[in-house]
């Protein structure tokens, strides 16, 4: 893992070519449909991307713990990315790192995330949206997993300051950003 601390989300098709000549070591991709994902997938492979799929966003796949296992077996996925907390334990599983995505709406949503990260388990934690410093410092010293934060991020003085803050990684779907520049 390079030492550039964001993760592309490519939520539009035209960024899969955007992504692979950009210098982010990993992806999340929340496009694409069963139909195609297998070829998206090699493409970034072939490009030395770790490619995490957003299950809950990429058209034809189920959410239970059969896709997962054929997300991993048939379309070798590094990992998923998911807001279900039985997704997490299906990746598991299968064998698969998992990114569990959790949304800050109000205090009791982050303790009710907290209980639910405690339990499951997941790999990483994906915090939305990703402009609340103090929710990010409470976050990280409540969960051990590597964070990464997400959502609403436009400017890079804001991916500083996530850093800054306790995140691990930032995920961002502005291509400008996925070359270091800070």
């Amino acid at each position: 893992m390079n030492s550039y601390p964001v993760i592309a989300s490519i939520t539009e098709a035209d960024q899969i070519a955007k992504a692979l000549k950009s210098d982010v070591r990993r992806v999340i991709l929340m496009t694409g449909s069963i139909t195609n994902l297998k070829q998206i997938i090699e493409q970034l492979h072939k490009a030395d991307k770790q490619v995490y799929v957003h299950t809950e966003m990429v058209s034809g796949i189920g959410r239970d713990a059969a896709a997962i296992q054929y997300v991993a077996e048939v379309f070798r996925a590094d990992g998923i990315v998911t807001t279900k907390s039985n997704a997490v334990t299906a990746a598991k599983q299968a064998g698969m790192a998992s990114i569990q995505r959790i949304f800050a709406i109000d205090s009791a949503a982050v303790e009710t995330a907290i209980r639910m990260i405690n339990t499951c388990k997941p790999d990483e934690v994906e915090l939305m949206p990703g402009l609340m410093p103090r929710v990010i410092r409470h976050l990280k010293q409540r969960i051990t997993q590597p964070l990464i934060v997400g959502g609403l991020i436009r400017h890079e003085e804001e991916i500083v300051q996530a850093i800054e803050h306790g995140a691990d990684f930032v995920s961002i779907g502005h291509e400008k950003f996925w070359s270091p520049t800070i």
